[in-house]
């Protein structure tokens, strides 16, 4: 849902574990969201796993390249059972890469803030209600059942507008828009209040 947890209570969370507990934290959108959401590196405890990928604010999607942050020896254990063969060459060199160009990243993440801000505007110039977003999309609460916003995604899929929804009762409420480029938002902006009188059979 693009939604987050502060680091405190993050940490809160881990402290509360039971040692016999491994804990995985999927950082995906790390590098997108606030910074008080993610707490220090600590390697110290055996029981908790950082997942971080270079497929979103870095967008190297299509390589499928990411890293483990661990304790030593778990990361040692996770060397046993991995794909040894699951990042190539040429991803590895591309992650190292765009580690070292943080200008880079700093810019997409300005940009992607940016165009959460924009999807965010338009949603409330349709009267409709954004949710805060640490991602790459926003989440857009359509404000009645599933059934409806099926009928805006497939109202705006008919106008060559292709956003997501969540399925699961209670959010399939909402439809979930990816940050795109100036243009494909500019589009957006004018097709979803179209879909949004289809969907109200108006």
């Amino acid at each position: 849902m693009g939604s987050w947890w502060e680091a405190d209570e993050v940490i809160r969370f881990i402290e509360a574990l039971p040692q016999t507990t491994m804990l995985v934290l999927d950082e995906a959108y790390g590098e997108l969201g606030p910074a008080s959401a993610l707490p220090p590196i600590d390697i110290s405890r055996p029981n908790v796993i950082r997942m971080r990928t270079f497929s979103k604010a870095y967008g190297l999607a299509g390589m499928r390249c990411g890293y483990a942050i661990a304790e030593a020896q778990v990361i040692r254990d996770f060397e046993k059972i991995r794909n040894h063969y699951g990042v190539s060459r040429m991803a590895q060199i591309a992650g190292v890469e765009a580690l070292a160009d943080q200008a880079y990243l700093e810019t997409v993440v300005a940009r992607v803030a940016a165009g959460r801000r924009r999807i965010a505007a338009i949603a409330e110039q349709n009267g409709l209600q954004p949710l805060a977003s640490a991602t790459n999309f926003v989440t857009i609460d359509c404000g009645h059942d599933g059934a409806f916003a099926l009928k805006v995604l497939q109202g705006l899929l008919s106008r060559d507008v292709f956003i997501r929804k969540p399925m699961a009762p209670g959010l399939d409420r909402c439809i979930r828009v990816s940050v795109g480029l100036d243009h494909e938002l500019d589009i957006f902006a004018e097709e979803l209040p179209g879909a949004l009188a289809a969907a109200r059979g108006n």
